[in-house]
This record gives C-alpha cells, sequence and structure tokens, in this order.
C-alpha cells in the first residue's frame, strides 16, 4: 500500500479552517498525474499536473465521498473506495493519486497530500482497473486520523 504524503500547507490550512471534512462540508478529490508532487505546492495541480482526460479518466479526478467521525478524542477523515476502468485505449500513464478540497477558495483547490505509487508509474490497458482503498479497505476507509 502506497503511503500518504501531506502538502506542508495543508497543516496551516487545517488550523485556519478552510477545510470542512464532514459529510455535508466539501468535496475532496482524488486525480492521477505522473509528475512528482512538490511538498510546498499549495493548489491543484502544482507541480503534480493532472494526467490527460480519456480513456476512463475524467479531468478533475473522482469524489472520495469523505465524512469524519469522532471518537474519544480522536477523528478520521474516511473515504470511498475510488476505481478507474480503462476504455477504448491505454490510459495515460500516472504515478501519483493527489488529493485534493474541491471546494475550497482560498486557495481555491486546496491540497491536501498524496500517494505514489512506485517507480516507471502504472499504465493501464484496456479492461483494466485501478482501485484506490483508503486504508485498504473495499468500501469506506480511513484517509486520516488527527489524536
Amino acid at each position: 500500500m502506497a503511503a500518504f504524503n501531506k502538502y506542508q500547507d495543508f497543516v496551516e490550512q487545517v488550523l485556519a479552517a478552510k477545510h470542512d471534512f464532514t459529510a455535508a462540508g466539501h468535496v475532496f478529490r482524488i486525480y492521477l498525474s505522473n509528475v512528482a508532487p512538490t511538498a510546498t505546492d499549495t493548489s491543484k495541480p502544482g507541480s503534480a499536473t493532472e494526467i490527460a482526460s480519456g480513456n476512463g479518466y475524467t479531468t478533475g479526478g473522482e469524489d472520495v465521498q469523505n465524512t469524519l467521525a469522532e471518537t474519544t478524542g480522536t477523528a478520521t477523515v474516511s473515504g470511498t473506495k475510488v476505481v478507474w476502468t480503462c476504455v477504448t485505449a491505454p490510459m495515460a500513464t500516472f504515478r501519483y493519486v493527489v488529493l485534493y478540497n474541491d471546494t475550497a477558495t482560498s486557495p481555491a483547490d486546496a491540497l491536501v497530500g498524496w500517494w505514489d505509487y512506485g517507480a516507471g508509474g502504472l499504465t493501464l490497458q484496456v479492461g483494466e482497473t485501478f482501485s484506490v482503498k483508503f486504508n485498504g479497505s473495499e468500501t469506506s476507509g480511513s484517509i486520516l486520523t488527527l489524536t
């Protein structure tokens, strides 16, 4: 499983109340990139430019259907599994999955973090799928936890 990496600005933006992770709050999305993110980026796309739309991928990525729950002082942001299925021709090569706040206005499309899927990247062929399973869950899993 790929490790989560946070953008440095995300920490300040959380404390400045720029993100609302509740289900009725902001929309958080993930997109695919083949360019390494830079931790100092603040808004999409930053250094991690998005792959081209087509063959099963749509510009802007997919909504993670985020929810927030708190129990005894530990807050967990969860998201639902996202699946891309390649159609017609091979999908553009990607290596990084980038999480951003699509509702944020200052900065617009504020970046949260990314996962690195390893050297060489991935290229889906027709009929192949790529799934992002938060915390390895087949349905809904933890994206990040604050204690």
